[in-house]
């Protein structure tokens, strides 16, 4: 088990830290991923993208570079946008994860001053990092000193018996900044999430204090009774078994209507499945004749600075699979015949 060795930072506001059974709560939860974290350590946040814009924030400048993954999450690159930071890609492959060799080469002549990374069900490819990548990982970002914001909003959501364990479980030196929300594995509306900042938590909690000072006093205390009570971890052993059965009939759906040189990944958990199309195929056109037929799906350019992945796209199998949703694959596979070959002839 990981046993942080830097220095604490001293004790966080109640008002701004958030509230101290959530917290105490998220700490146990923490310590079944091989983390033992302290309280201290932890601010609570309006979701997940408050906890990821305030790490931001708290180690980079207007004109700083940011290591990002490609494709990556797309609200991501709005934030960096948002922020007047500039990305750097780093590609990701669906069974592999982050491409440590091009991180390395891209830290030896770069000056980035952080990197934003998801290590585990990675949105939108759904690809998780082995262990020993992960390890790594950290031992990388040590050696250059540069801090990582760990992206874990889909850590509950793991199929098989054992929650994949976070790069914060290797940190020694507080230099992972790990968020994590109840939005996506419990209620979004809540818009309770977490960051366990390491060494930047205090002035991460600075930062809050002077924007949002603190998330809904009565959902913190909801959730904080729901997960010390058990019922947190009945409804994601449910949740993660019908996710499960629903990635497999969205596979079994595509196989039967999509062009047979589709390509899809197959991650072990979450909600999403990235579809690699046959190269003539226009996701952007795909996602406009789509939608007037009242499908929605994320086309690839949406996952990169660089506006690649063209011909790729992110499906959402989250919702109860239903004959309506069958039709919906059916009409994306007829959508998709007529935009191959009209390509190809052009």
């Amino acid at each position: 088990m990981a046993c942080a060795r830097f220095r604490r930072t001293k004790s966080l506001p109640t008002w701004t830290a958030g509230n101290p059974d959530l917290r105490r709560q998220i700490a146990l939860r923490y310590m079944t991923s091989g983390v033992l974290l302290p309280m201290d350590e932890l601010v609570i946040t309006n979701g997940a993208m408050e906890a990821l814009n305030l790490c931001l924030q708290s180690v980079t400048r207007p004109g700083d570079l940011v290591a990002i993954e490609s494709p990556a999450f797309y609200a991501c690159l709005q934030v960096l946008e948002r922020l007047e930071l500039r990305a750097v890609e780093i590609p990701v492959q669906p069974r592999e994860g982050i491409d440590l060799a091009v991180l390395a080469d891209s830290l030896e002549r770069l000056p980035i001053r952080a990197c934003w990374f998801m290590s585990s069900l990675q949105n939108p490819l759904g690809a998780s990092m082995s262990e020993a990548n992960k390890e790594a990982l950290y031992a990388l970002l040590q050696r250059h000193q540069v801090p990582l914001i760990e992206d874990d909003v889909y850590a509950e959501l793991y199929y098989g018996k054992q929650p994949p364990r976070p790069v914060k479980s290797h940190d020694r030196e507080g230099l992972v900044m790990h968020c994590g929300s109840f939005s996506k594995s419990l209620a979004p509306g809540y818009r309770v999430g977490w960051v366990a900042g390491g060494r930047f938590a205090e002035s991460i909690s600075r930062l809050k204090l002077m924007t949002t000072l603190s998330p809904s006093v009565p959902a913190q205390a909801a959730i904080a009774d729901y997960l010390q009570h058990g019922g947190y971890d009945r409804h994601l052993r449910r949740l993660r078994h019908t996710l499960e059965m629903q990635q497999s009939a969205m596979l079994a759906s595509a196989a039967r209507h999509f062009p047979q040189q589709t390509r899809v990944t197959r991650p072990a958990g979450g909600y999403f499945l990235w579809f690699e199309f046959p190269e003539q195929v226009d996701s952007l056109q795909l996602f406009r004749l789509a939608l007037a037929q009242g499908i929605s799906l994320a086309p690839g350019p949406i996952f990169s600075a660089s506006r690649r992945f063209g011909h790729c796209a992110r499906l959402n199998h989250g919702h109860p699979w239903t004959a309506q949703s069958e039709e919906a694959m059916a009409v994306l596979g007829r959508i998709l015949r007529t935009l191959g070959p009209a390509q190809r002839g052009s």
